[in-house]
């Protein structure tokens, strides 16, 4: 049997007809950059996560830079965040000429350790990033209530958690930003690039609209340096079919992981930890991420065996060369070094079938046991 990790097709055969006329009706209108579906879009994102304003813009990683920069991040700031995770995290923070200054995470469910925030903030810090990895919100009650003490911004890195909640509240809701990603993989995906910013604070979200047309307002008249990084019609018109789908996608990659849950527990496979799914929290599972021995071994396995399977993130950011001088050194962030010594992500797509989930349960139990 063959399993992807990801099988976007699948998704798009169910809803070719209403994607296809969306595409359709942008060509026709010949209105590519912002306008009418870009402005459509936003609303119903700023509805969807229950916030004032939406603003989109070209990327989820431009989405992170356009927010430290609306909240005046700059040379010789230090933002609070973490290592476990992608690099745009990071890198729209150097990108600034401000300093990353990374803390160790929970090891259940592989988001920043907020007991560890106070003890890294300085006179230097402008602002504290958590990220809700994988699609499960991050302990915010305790972030922002360390983050509201220091008299910080926190910009929530949202990238994997559009739809994720935390006692009800919506990933990217909490927060003075919450930037989202569009890549195609994402459990909101587009087809190509694209980025969300979100607020409820109207000074920020004008400076967000001003920030990504090149400071430009009106035409050709700057008010502030930005950058090019607007939200193109097309993926607007996509993403606004699939916005409609969203919640019923993201629930079923929830009983796809509540199924593998049952499925590895039925197998008695000691070597395998299954994702935490912490109390209050809506998990929209953009991956179902095991902790493992053996991790390399067993990918290796699953590929012979037709399972597609990643490994996020094989080396964390603190030790990646480019941020060498920042100082870091193996053993400063045990837990986040053992996450990526140990972390495997599955295929939990919605259209997974319960045949082709017990088969990656199955070789993976074969694996251990021929160990």
């Amino acid at each position: 049997m063959n399993v992807p990790l990801l099988d976007l097709r699948a998704q798009f055969q169910a809803i070719r007809g209403e994607v296809m006329a969306a595409v359709e009706r942008v060509f026709e209108s010949q209105y590519f950059i912002l306008g009418p579906e870009v402005e459509a879009f936003e609303r119903d994102a700023a509805e969807y996560c229950h916030v004032k304003h939406a603003i989109g813009c070209g990327s989820g990683s431009d989405a992170l830079l356009l927010a430290l920069t609306a909240l005046g991040v700059g040379p010789g700031d230090e933002v609070v965040t973490v290592s476990f995770t992608f690099f745009a995290t990071a890198s729209s923070i150097t990108r600034l000429g401000a300093r990353p200054v990374f803390i160790d995470i929970s090891p259940d469910d592989f988001n920043i350790d907020p007991d560890l925030i106070e003890r890294a903030i300085t006179p230097r810090t402008k602002a504290v990033m958590p990220v809700h990895l994988f699609g499960q919100c991050a302990e915010m009650d305790a972030i922002r209530e360390v983050a509201e003490r220091h008299n910080l911004p926190v910009v929530e890195d949202a990238a994997q958690a559009i739809g994720a909640e935390y006692y009800e509240k919506r990933a990217g809701a909490m927060s003075s930003i919450g930037c989202f990603s569009f890549f195609p993989s994402k459990n909101l995906g587009g087809a190509g690039e694209g980025g969300l910013m979100i607020t409820d604070d109207d000074h920020v979200a004008d400076m967000l609209r001003l920030l990504r047309v090149h400071g430009m307002r009106p035409k050709y008249y700057h008010q502030i340096v930005g950058i090019n990084s607007r939200l193109d019609a097309l993926q607007a018109a996509v993403l606004g079919v699939k916005l409609k789908y969203l919640d019923q996608w993201s629930d079923a990659r929830r009983r796809n992981a509540e199924n593998y849950d049952r499925l590895f527990a039925e197998a008695g496979v000691e070597e395998v930890i299954a994702p935490a799914v912490r109390p209050n929290r809506r998990h929209i599972f953009n991956q179902y991420t095991i902790r493992c021995s053996r991790r390399d071994d067993l990918m290796d396995f699953l590929k012979r065996r037709g399972v597609g399977s990643e490994i996020y993130y094989p080396a964390p950011l603190h030790l990646q060369e480019c941020f060498a001088y920042l100082g870091y050194k193996p053993g400063d962030l045990p837990v986040t070094e053992r996450a990526s010594r140990e972390c495997l992500s599955l295929p939990i797509y919605p259209e997974l079938t319960e045949e082709m989930r017990r088969y990656v349960v199955d070789q993976i139990a074969e694996f251990y046991r021929s160990a």
